[in-house]
C-alpha cells in the first residue's frame, strides 16, 4: 500500500474518517504532541502488541514516528506479519505539524 501524506491525512480527518493511527514513538514524546484519534505503541513494545493489533490485518493502518524513519521500520515489520494495508506517514509527526 502507498504511504500517505500529511495533508491527504489531515483532509481524511477533517472530513471525519477516523483511520487506525499508531505512533510508534516513544510515550514522552506523544505525550509533547499527538495526532488525535491516535494510539501510541513505542517501536520497541510493537512485537508484543501484535495480539491486541490482529482484528486489524486487513484494515488500514498508518504508522507514524517523529520525521518517518521508526515508522518506515514498523510498516516492514506489520507487513511481514501479515499486515496488508500499513501506510507510513510521509515526514512524521513533523510534517503533519507543518502542513
Amino acid at each position: 500500500m502507498a504511504d500517505i501524506t500529511a495533508p491527504e491525512l489531515k483532509q481524511r480527518l477533517q472530513a471525519g474518517e477516523t483511520p487506525t493511527i499508531i505512533d510508534v514513538r516513544e510515550t514522552w514524546e506523544n505525550e509533547e504532541s499527538r495526532i488525535d484519534g491516535s494510539q501510541n505503541i513505542p517501536l520497541g513494545s510493537l512485537p508484543d502488541k501484535l495480539d491486541e493489533l490482529e482484528e486489524l490485518k486487513d484494515q488500514e493502518i498508518i504508522v507514524h514516528c517523529k520525521s518517518g524513519g521508526r515508522s518506515a521500520s514498523a510498516k516492514a515489520f506489520l507487513t511481514q506479519q501479515g499486515f496488508t494495508n500499513v501506510r507510513n506517514l510521509l515526514g512524521g509527526m513533523q510534517g503533519y505539524q507543518q502542513s
